[in-house]
């Protein structure tokens, strides 16, 4: 089983090919923690890494407000049976008071050890937030339906192909939208994996400071990059089911 807490240093790569050909790469950084103890670092480093469980999947309609209830809930509203090993969560930090984390990968584990389910939550920058859930191959590998307006140049159709390992010394996570009349559109994760401490969190904030409001803003960038190619915009449904206010 991977180990955790720690960070990835990670590129992040995103490739369309239709209608306009655009590519885009970045640095950023991730954590990789357990969702039973969401306090991996010191406190007085809290205001620069933080984590809470009102910032990711939907409240349990019973019992504690914690991540783990939280995880265990939406297995249970996709029809899979909570075991009792460890959950392992990929995501973003929050970083003084912001917090934005376009995909977050949640690993659940029997006692065994072995990984039973993954959660694939992903949050658009208009306040929502979809969970999918799969039973990855031994390879990491599994398909899902795509159901959740993420991009506003991207309809909601096709189905989506991952490839989501649990991160050991490296990371590698591979994402690919398959719409159903045209080219895919894949993004791809890649990782080093840095152990926690002080010196390493404090290096992490000098080489990529305000992590999350970094990410937010080049979304928004690179929509304007595709707009001014001319990219069709999408328009967003009126009523979202799966929209909620993100705590910020």
């Amino acid at each position: 089983m991977s180990r955790a807490p720690a960070m990835y240093r990670t590129e992040i790569t995103h490739q369309r090919r239709s209608p306009v050909t655009y590519r885009f790469e970045h640095r950023s950084l991730s954590w990789f923690i357990d969702a039973d103890d969401l306090a991996p670092v010191s406190k007085w480093l809290r205001p620069l890494v933080s984590f809470r469980a009102e910032d990711h999947l939907f409240r349990p309609d019973v019992g504690p407000d914690t991540l783990r209830g939280r995880v265990n809930a939406e297995l249970a509203r996709h029809a899979i049976a909570p075991q009792p090993g460890r959950v392992t969560v990929l995501l973003n930090a929050r970083s003084l008071g912001y917090v934005f984390d376009p995909l977050t990968l949640y690993w659940c584990h029997r006692r065994d050890g072995t990984v039973y389910a993954v959660l694939a939550e992903v949050h658009n920058t208009y306040g929502g937030r979809h969970c999918y859930a799969v039973v990855p191959d031994d390879a990491g590998r599994a398909q899902v339906p795509k159901g959740f307006y993420v991009s506003p140049f991207n309809t909601v159709d096709g189905r989506y192909s991952m490839r989501v390992s649990e991160p050991d010394d490296a990371l590698h996570i591979d994402i690919t939208w398959h719409p159903e009349d045209d080219l895919p559109f894949h993004a791809r994760m890649r990782g080093t994996r840095v152990e926690v401490s002080t010196r390493a969190v404090l290096a992490a904030q000098l080489q990529t400071p305000l992590a999350p409001l970094v990410v937010s803003a080049r979304i928004r960038r690179h929509g304007i990059a595709l707009w001014r190619k001319g990219l069709a915009i999408v328009p967003r449904p009126a009523r979202d089911p799966h929209s909620v206010r993100r705590s910020r």
